[in-house]
């Protein structure tokens, strides 16, 4: 046969019968999401998903996650351990079925779990598909059972290892470097941030998190305790500790009697922004939901029938919208439903009808009874919509000037941009530079063809601090706005961005490598969280990353990122070699600012991810807000070189 005939030939034998453990190693998004760093650190929350599970179901009250000296992972909890006896179907131990079988488990047993975690239900198997090697240990009945695996694919038949007064089960996996091509190494922040938020959502629960790659003076393991006794109250507490709150008391409350558990904390400040926080069965719903429009409609309901008895409107000349009674709202909203459906772009987004009822008649009882019970704290309320409202007023006239004044809107580029000539936004790029020394010799060094300019006088307006109308007034920020072509507000959503004017899709924040210039960039990126939050999702932001020392001797050169790389450049050329420090982009020539920052062939650009809502908003409340103490405690903590004077 030919070889354009067995080409064009579909027939029964061009279709692959995969196993499924073959598809999961073949097709590994589509279980995970990616194979990137956000799909590796999945694998950690799957197999802790089991040990919550437990704990969800009163089996656990303690789990251990910890990162190894190898950089493995290994998750032991407290609970039943998992079954190892004989599955009658499958003819080998429950526990090998369990890990080696796609959508094996007692979570699709309604009598062993009622609700459980895991967005996908894929579970252990599919770590273990992933994973190069795997080590399951059960603690069951007196017994401890063990099996080996190698992608998947068992070693050897469960065996029973020893005799123990323990229950519970553990499990070690390492990654498979020829899955996960980027990176098979775990972020101790980022599996904090979940280790921390897991123990808000599940009270009563231990979570110690231990990091073997890292020995402190004493010898010691990097480690932290996690543990909630009030679980949303605190977490409440946590988020909100940097800003001024304006009620006295976190306003909650926990009815798990009903079909669907309700859990909901939520406190007013003083700042100008809205943060709700959604979970369902401990996932984190970045696209709201049902819970979340029930949420809303208890909340705006109820204080506008409280607001409308007090007589505070009366005076007011425009009715009070659903945003207003949002502004200065921090709150958690976490619900247990047995078969979620979920729904959006990334599968995040809750969708069962029946949850909107309960939520919104929870949400109302629980704030009537705090506004009759605190009459002081429902007037400061009610006087913090009625500002809101005010301020929203205001704010749409400020952001109907600037998208009189976007491109699309047909009033022209700023003047400082110097654009490119590609049309295609997918390849066009923009670079948001400190100031117009940095912003000269950037022009003269880019490509003209597909790489614009926009520099940016001074530091902008910190949005954390200001109002909203006074965000859409100020030049720098209507500069940004009118350069990227979106705007904020549809008929739909008020805070949407018009993300499909986007004009250029990667836009690239350009700083000098110094603390004004970090503090720049922070400003950027706070506007960017609070105002345009879709660009950081879809991965459309960036942080170049120029280098801080040229070291050279004759016609030898070198760029070093770092004091190593430094003293490492300065070894390899003899020692003796010319260091210059760059205090700023403007130190540079347009030649070398090409070669080190903006060349993609040679350019390091950081992009702007955001693995958890609510912690990077306790971050960015943290170093734009008002209190010095947390935010000196932080710079300390995360900064490679600080010199901290205030």
């Amino acid at each position: 046969m030919s070889e354009e005939i067995k080409k064009n030939n579909y027939s029964a034998d061009s279709i692959q019968a995969l196993e499924g453990m073959e598809h999961v190693r073949m097709r590994p998004s589509m279980y995970i999401g990616d194979v990137g760093v956000r799909g590796l650190h999945h694998l950690v929350y799957e197999v802790v998903d089991n040990s919550i599970d437990e704990a969800m179901g009163g089996h656990c009250d303690t789990i251990g996650v910890a990162i190894n000296e190898d950089g493995s992972i290994t998750v032991e909890d407290n609970g039943r351990g998992i079954p190892v006896d004989l599955h009658k179907k499958e003819g080998v131990s429950a526990l090998e079925v369990v890990m080696t079988k796609i959508g094996a488990g007692g979570k699709f047993d309604k009598d062993s779990y009622k609700v459980s975690g895991g967005l996908h239900g894929v579970g252990v198997s599919v770590v273990n598909a992933l994973s190069v090697h795997m080590k399951s240990t059960v603690f069951r009945e007196g017994k401890i059972y063990e099996q080996e695996y190698e992608r998947g694919k068992s070693l050897y038949p469960v065996k029973q290892i020893g005799e123990t007064d323990k229950r519970g089960t553990r499990q070690t996996f390492y990654p498979d470097d020829t899955i996960f091509t980027q990176t098979t190494e775990f972020s101790y922040d980022t599996l904090s941030a979940r280790m921390r938020e897991l123990s808000f959502l599940n009270k009563g629960i231990t979570i110690t998190f231990t990091d073997k790659r890292e020995v402190d003076e004493k010898g010691e393991f990097k480690s932290e305790v996690f543990h909630s006794d009030e679980g949303l109250k605190e977490y409440i507490r946590y988020l909100d500790g940097n800003r001024e709150p304006i009620v006295s008391h976190v306003i909650s409350m926990d009815n798990d009697k009903g079909e669907i558990p309700v859990e909901v904390a939520l406190i007013y400040n003083t700042s100008y922004t809205e943060n709700i926080f959604s979970y369902v069965n401990n996932i984190n719903t970045h696209e709201g939901g049902t819970h979340l429009q029930g949420f809303r409609s208890g909340l705006t309901r109820t204080l506008k029938k409280y607001a409308d008895a007090s007589g505070l409107l009366d005076k007011l000349k425009f009715e009070i919208a659903g945003d207003d009674f949002r502004e200065g709202l921090t709150a958690i909203i976490s619900v247990k439903v047995s078969e979620p459906q979920f729904e959006g772009q990334t599968k995040t987004k809750l969708g069962n009808r029946e949850v909107v009822s309960p939520v919104s008649q929870a949400v109302g009882e629980m704030l009537e009874n705090y506004l009759e019970e605190n009459p002081n704290d429902a007037k400061l309320i009610i006087q913090k919509v009625i500002l809101a409202a005010q301020a929203r007023h205001a704010a749409k006239k400020a952001r109907e000037m600037v998208q009189r004044k976007t491109v699309m809107g047909g009033g022209g580029l700023p003047g400082k941009l110097s654009d490119c000539s590609e049309q295609d936004p997918a390849r066009c790029e923009v670079y948001l530079v400190e100031g117009d020394s940095a912003g000269g010799t950037a022009k003269q060094g880019r490509d003209r063809n597909f790489q614009a300019i926009l520099p940016l006088r001074g530091k902008i307006l910190n949005v954390e601090k200001a109002m909203h109308h006074k965000v859409f007034e100020n030049e720098e920020i209507r500069n940004i706005f009118t350069a990227l072509g979106v705007t904020v507000g549809t008929a739909e959503d008020s805070k949407a961005l018009n993300l499909e004017k986007l004009r250029y899709h990667k836009v690239i924040i350009m700083c000098d490598a110094d603390v004004d210039g970090s503090h720049i960039s922070t400003l950027i990126l706070t506007f960017f969280f609070r105002f345009m939050k879709e660009l950081i999702e879809e991965g459309h932001v960036y942080i170049a990353a120029p280098p801080l020392y040229l070291v050279k001797k004759g016609q030898k050169k070198e760029y070093a990122w770092n004091d190593v790389q430094r003293d490492q450049a300065n070894e390899r050329m003899g020692g003796s070699a010319a260091i210059q420090r760059y205090k700023g982009l403007g130190e540079m020539n347009a030649e070398q600012l090409w070669e080190t920052t903006m060349d993609p062939n040679f350019r390091t650009l950081r992009q702007v991810n955001i693995d958890s809502l609510a912690e990077a908003d306790q971050v960015f409340s943290m170093l734009m807000g008002d209190e010095v103490p947390p935010r000196r405690e932080f710079i300390e903590k995360n900064a490679v070189y600080a010199n901290i004077d205030a």
